[in-house]
């Protein structure tokens, strides 16, 4: 679908997609520029040109039997028999989208762009509004568009978003881990977007963000810190602006984003890299100060999102203290960078609420288009276009995968620890397959040695609310009673005992190394990333070769130097294991994209892709 809107939506329909990679993909806003769709200039009749029309026809991609979009030509005083298949077409569609839906009015089953009278279009929405309530969902409009084929009548198509209320608190909830260069105004933004209020200009926004003193005294994150942003069926925003609680947050929202704020300054990198490899975000948002344009990390932020294969968007803020000319240059400077061959990105800067719906449909459709926002969180310039394009934005894995990770046995990446008063041990992470119950009984390690101990999940939180059933790919506290705090670490993971889980201590990789100061030679002490598992191994070996330099591959062998870690080969779904090694004698980080299988010999060799 990273072709059909912009067809429809953003300029004219042509055969054969969208704009190609390296391109700028700019969608017209309500009401600018044409109405027309491809055909040669003509006569004109009442500012449409309906003849050429006529041998052009505007048209969508066919519609997929699969996914969370449906088109419908009209829905105008349908049988029961009829009313009931629609309603259960409906519910095909919401299962697809894990909660949402896409309905194209107007629109035949071949993509056909019909369109539909006034008096036709309202009984549709009226009849798709019975069919919403009937399964328990709302609808909103998302936007209208004239279309002129060979009619003299106007004719509308008309886009609507289906959103189900959830049931027994499972609402559909998005991970968003917040990057970007230090002082860019990462937990500023945050803290606008949850609290409901604007910033003063000097960081009030962000005070109820920080964990730490010298968080608060220094105004920079060193550590992870999560904050939610709910939207209701309608797709109003549910916030703590009306004095709400967390738990109130979850109970009225039918869609969560979880923020995740990681640090930008490059001392605190590794904390980064550990929040992008071990939360396993849905996608990015890179921070990128108007005045300052890239710098500092930012690079280095950027190349971690694209080394985990992770989609991202990028909002360029602090426009309020820049004059318009400054935003368009670092606007230009964002363009250029995704353009290069190493990203192979398509720009699309968003300036209305037409190019915010366009941007989140081809978003989710194509890794390629990465949206730009140009925003203000003094002024609230532009931040209802983000509040639209995040309400909108649909989940970016489908039902059949989820139902595949249910399916297999229960693993829990131990990411945060905690002991809480009356509660005892709690642990924090995400649930990468399987399905997690109150009362379960699991296995938890690696331990020092290598051992795997028996506990049970007394209860389960999600978003500091009470929940009985944890599915995979989501994030949860799970409260394990008496269980010995000590004998837990982070990178652990909690399995189920039918698995019986291997360990690794040494592992083999063919490398490339990006950079170093000098020479890459056995000895060499570095930290390992490897998912949710940080920790430090010594360089034992590299075949073929005494050392390496910048730009040479090899394969190197790696030995943990404290404990075995459990490795599992696909960190993510479908995706290639990342793997980050920072060396201590040199700050910069070298990231590299992994694919592995564990041998017999207890030895795990990992190949390692050049990015």
């Amino acid at each position: 679908m990273d072709s059909r809107v912009s067809e429809l939506f953003g300029g004219c329909c042509r055969p054969g997609g969208g704009p190609a990679v390296g391109g700028t993909l700019k969608a017209r806003g309500a009401g600018g520029g044409s109405s027309g769709c491809g055909g040669p200039k003509g006569k004109k009749k009442n500012g449409r040109n309906r003849g050429a029309k006529a041998n052009n026809p505007p048209y969508l991609p066919p519609e997929a039997e699969d996914g969370n979009i449906e088109y419908k030509l009209k829905l105008v005083n349908p049988s029961q028999y009829r009313f009931e298949h629609l309603v259960t077409q409906m519910k095909w569609r919401l299962q697809e989208g894990r909660g949402e839906a896409v309905y194209q009015i107007g629109v035949e089953d071949n993509g056909l762009l019909v369109g539909l009278a006034e008096e036709e279009m309202r009984a549709s929405l009226k009849t798709l509004h019975r069919m919403a309530e009937k399964v328990g969902a709302d609808i909103t409009v998302l936007r209208e568009r004239e279309v002129d084929y060979d009619s003299d009548v106007p004719r509308k198509i008309t886009e609507v978003l289906v959103r189900k209320v959830p049931d027994n608190q499972q609402f559909l909830d998005l991970r968003v881990a917040v990057l970007g260069n230090v002082d860019s105004g990462k937990s500023t933004l945050l803290g606008v977007l949850t609290q409901g209020e604007l910033d003063n200009g000097r960081g009030r926004a962000r005070l109820n963000l920080f964990r730490h003193l010298h968080e608060i005294q220094s105004g920079r994150t060193s550590s992870i810190s999560f904050e939610i942003l709910g939207f209701n069926s309608k797709g109003e925003v549910v916030n703590y602006s009306d004095s709400r609680t967390a738990e109130e947050i979850c109970e009225s929202s039918s869609k969560m984003i979880t923020f995740i704020d990681l640090a930008g300054h490059h001392k605190y990198l590794h904390t980064t890299i550990f929040g992008l490899t071990s939360y396993c975000p849905d996608c990015a948002l890179l921070l990128v100060s108007a005045n300052t344009g890239i710098a500092g990390t930012t690079r280095e932020h950027l190349g971690l999102a694209l080394a985990l294969k992770v989609p991202f968007f990028i909002v360029v803020s602090k426009v309020d203290l820049c004059a318009k000319t400054t935003v368009e240059r670092t606007v230009r400077q964002l363009e250029r960078v995704l353009k290069q061959p190493g990203c192979h990105k398509v720009p699309m800067l968003v300036t209305s609420e037409d190019d915010a719906v366009t941007a989140a449909q081809q978003f989710a459709q194509s890794p390629n288009v990465t949206p730009i926002f140009t925003l203000s969180s003094v002024s609230g310039e532009s931040l209802d276009l983000l509040k639209v394009f995040l309400n909108i934005l649909p989940p970016l894995t489908n039902s059949k995968e989820q139902e595949e990770l249910m399916q297999q046995l229960t693993e829990f990446q131990v990411d945060e620890i905690y002991t809480v008063p009356e509660v005892g041990t709690v642990v924090g992470g995400t649930l990468s397959s399987g399905i997690c119950r109150e009362g379960d009984q699991l296995v938890v390690g690696p331990t020092d040695d290598g051992c795997f101990l028996e506990l049970r999940v007394c209860s389960i939180q999600r978003n500091r609310s009470a929940c009985r059933v944890l599915r995979a790919g989501q994030a949860a506290t799970l409260a394990l009673g008496e269980f010995d705090r000590a004998l837990l670490r982070k990178g652990m993971v909690m399995v189920s005992p039918e698995m019986n889980p291997t360990i690794c201590s040494v592992f083999e990789a063919e490398i490339v190394l990006l950079f170093h100061a000098t020479t890459f030679r056995r000895g060499f002490q570095v930290t390992v990333h490897v998912g949710n598992v940080r920790q430090t191994a010594v360089v034992e070996k590299i075949h073929a070769k005494d050392k390496l330099r910048t730009g040479e591959k090899a394969v190197v062998r790696f030995r943990f130097l404290k404990h075995p870690e459990y490795l599992k080969g696909t960190w993510r779904k479908g995706k290639d294991v990342a793997i980050f090694l920072l060396f201590r004698a040199w700050t910069p980080s070298f990231p590299f994209l992994v694919s592995w299988v564990p041998m017999d010999s207890g030895i795990c060799w990992l190949r390692f892709l050049c990015i």
